[in-house]
């Protein structure tokens, strides 16, 4: 039984996608095109998953909107919407597949940390990957068994790949798409540890959106180019685990007139404020060039 299919219903026929926003602010016109290109990709079903495993942000008043604002744009998807915060059990028996293989270990490390580890005298630039600046590798090594109730769970890159071996993928993009490979020793330098078990959450971004993804049989995963770095890691995640690998669309960002990103502090640009001021889903359609 998929997450979100009523009893008894029949698996659609056709591409599968799937819009999956956090209910941490209001819908911006970033999150219009992600959700608009969705829907026009997913010709066999659109679905909506609700990624809600950050509590201490996620507000029920945003939920709400989130469901309003899609609505007015004129989309629809199957009943009962996946939440995030209803499967911390399947994320859970994820990460203790991966602790079975030895790939998991403990971290101890805050923010201070590695801030003081990465700022010490090295040789070039400080690489980045899916999360930002590489970790460091200070808790490497730990036991699984000396985790403590405040420790994070970190993946151990350099284990994980040796299983895996090279990493490809297949790129669709606007207009064009291309062949993507990663080598173990890219993988190791791009990626690094990731966490994969948050201290307040119990998950992680990455593990649950694979995991959820496989639950929902996702076809093909369209997203913001933002997001092409982490692809690889999910893609190492899903042959780790033996699930299914769907296609990936990134597509553009919407910026502002200076050409940085729209964030959901940006609320100058909140569908709602647009909705509120007269506007038409085909005028949202038309600024984003739909």
């Amino acid at each position: 039984m998929h997450g979100w299919a009523m009893p008894g219903a029949m698996r659609p026929e056709g591409q599968i996608t799937r819009f999956a926003p956090s209910p941490t602010g209001p819908l911006h016109l970033g999150h219009a095109y992600a959700a608009l290109m969705a829907a026009q990709r997913g010709a066999g079903c659109f679905l909506l998953r609700i990624e809600d495993i950050d509590q201490s942000r996620c507000r029920a008043e945003y939920e709400a909107q989130i469901y309003e604002d899609l609505r007015w744009l004129g989309l629809n998807w199957p009943e009962p919407v996946m939440r995030q915060s209803t499967r911390l059990g399947a994320y859970r028996a994820a990460l203790a597949r991966l602790a079975d293989m030895g790939l998991v270990y403990p971290c101890r490390c805050r923010r201070a940390d590695m801030r003081a580890a990465l700022s010490a005298p090295q040789e070039g630039a400080i690489p980045e990957g899916p999360e930002g600046p590489i970790y460091p590798g200070l808790c490497r090594g730990r036991a699984l068994s000396e985790a403590g109730a405040e420790d994070a769970l970190r993946l151990d890159i350099r284990a994980a790949v040796a299983r895996v071996g090279n990493v490809r993928f297949t790129e669709f993009a606007d207009a064009h798409f291309g062949d993507h490979e990663s080598s173990p020793d890219e993988m190791i330098a791009g990626i690094g540890d990731v966490v994969l078990a948050r201290r307040d959450m119990g998950t992680s971004y990455h593990l649950s959106v694979v995991v959820d993804d496989a639950a929902q049989e996702i076809s093909e995963v369209t997203r913001g180019a933002d997001l092409f770095g982490a692809t690889i890691l999910h893609i190492l995640l899903q042959r780790l685990l033996e699930l299914p690998t769907p296609r990936y669309y990134h597509h553009k960002l919407i910026r502002d007139d200076a050409g940085k990103r729209l964030a959901k502090r940006d609320d100058a640009r909140a569908l709602s404020r647009y909705r509120a001021d007269g506007a038409t889903p085909q005028d949202i359609r038309a600024m984003l060039g739909l």
